[in-house]
């Protein structure tokens, strides 16, 4: 049986579950691909349908574009246990021939909504000029980096903490407690920068906040030097700034429809066997290491906004989170329902034994097949950041023709 585009457009829009899997290797991805698809290469499908799909009855759509994967791949699924996967007719030229949107890069749809995040709520921001300006006059400045800490050790802006992005409710007042401080939030390019900066917004923080405009992309267009191998990480807040983050990240998440529920409802949601739950844990990886709940996965709060089509494929699934302190669960729920998620908080249990040690993820790909970001590393042509920007803002137009987001900004 194959699947046509418009029935994935009518389960899109009637918010059922389905996983688009694009079974071409990421490269070939990122050149174009319906929004809401995931990429998983053929090659590593035996190693990832399993995780990334939980569910095995859940539908499960796979396309190609012409290269014969997909016969392969819906055998191997067969094998894995899948009971309900079907091929995408026609395949990524069904899609174009339906008149549907394509889009290019990766992460696309977390892209667009920090495009439409900015679009409606203004999100402030300074170009990197003004920032450098700021920074040679030793204003009274905190520069937070939003991305993981790898990449913020990689290249960083000068001064700048490593803040990812859910920590930053929870953090930022211990770097800068006082409020005539302004707070200029940063990622590689724009979204994490976006979504940074409106977070500190939406929970009332008493400073200024900026995102930096197009992050170390547009630091680098603008002539100006990055750091490299920095270890600054802001430090956890004590005392009245922790409470505050809780009250504060537990309104913004009530704003956004968020729901909260105990130990005892999470064993009633784990056991509908009928819906994909996907449970993830934000804090970060050496934290979630060192102590979590059964069951939970682990996934830093900003990357999940960033890369939820990469942790939960399954459009239409239910998604819960945790965090022992509640700010970083609250923070991320907030987006994920905005990205029309069905998204839930578990209020942390402190009698439940905690597990150690990794989540049992599959190994991380390698270079194989890979899209080079053009805003990862420290030599990437001007030609291309600047390709890579001109795209992003083109997003809020495209988001608006494929019409099946359901994206809302509190």
């Amino acid at each position: 049986m194959s699947v046509t585009p418009q029935d994935i457009r009518n389960a899109l829009l009637a918010r059922s579950e389905i996983a688009l899997i694009d079974l071409r290797e990421e490269a070939d991805f990122a050149r174009a691909h319906p929004l809401f698809a995931a990429q998983i290469p053929l090659r590593r499908l035996e190693a990832e349908a399993r995780w990334r799909l939980p569910r095995a009855d859940a539908l499960v759509v796979v396309y190609d574009n012409g290269e014969g994967l997909v016969e392969p791949a819906l055998a191997q699924l067969a094998a894995l246990g899948f009971t309900n996967a079907h091929a995408l007719q026609g395949g990524l030229g069904g899609w174009r021939d339906a008149g549907f949107e394509l889009f290019e890069d990766v992460n696309s749809y977390s892209k667009a909504f920090g495009e439409l995040v900015e679009h409606n709520r203004h999100t402030p921001s300074l170009p990197a000029p003004d920032v450098q300006a700021l920074i040679d006059e030793k204003a009274d400045i905190a520069v937070l980096d939003a991305r993981r800490f790898d990449e913020y050790a990689t290249m960083s802006i000068p001064g700048g903490v490593s803040t990812p992005g859910a920590e930053l409710v929870l953090r930022a007042r211990a770097v800068a407690p006082d409020p005539d401080t302004t707070i200029i939030v940063n990622c590689a390019g724009r979204t994490r920068s976006i979504i940074g900066a409106q977070s500190l917004i939406n929970a009332g923080l008493p400073n200024k906040v900026f995102a930096l405009r197009n992050g170390t992309i547009g630091w680098t267009l603008a002539g100006q030097g990055l750091d490299t191998g920095q270890q600054r990480r802001a430090p956890e807040p004590e005392g009245d700034f922790a409470d505050e983050a809780r009250a504060k990240a537990r309104a913004v998440s009530y704003r956004a429809g968020v729901r909260h529920i105990g130990w005892a409802e999470l064993q009633h949601l784990r056991g509908q066997t009928d819906r994909t739950l996907y449970q993830y844990d934000v804090r970060l990886p050496e934290v979630f290491g060192a102590g979590h709940l059964p069951g939970f996965r682990n996934a830093q709060g900003g990357q999940l906004v960033q890369e939820t089509d990469h942790f939960a494929p399954v459009r239409g699934a239910r998604i819960v989170l945790a965090d022992d302190l509640g700010p970083r669960a609250d923070m991320t729920a907030s987006w994920l329902a905005q990205l029309g998620w069905e998204v839930l908080v578990l209020d942390w249990p402190g009698s439940v034994a905690l597990e150690t040690g990794p989540d049992g993820a599959p190994p991380p790909r390698g270079s194989e097949g890979r899209y080079k970001r053009p805003y990862e590393g420290t030599d990437n042509a001007a030609a291309a950041m600047q390709a890579y920007l001109d795209w992003e803002y083109g997003l809020v137009e495209q988001l608006r023709r494929d019409g099946t987001h359901g994206f809302y900004v509190i």
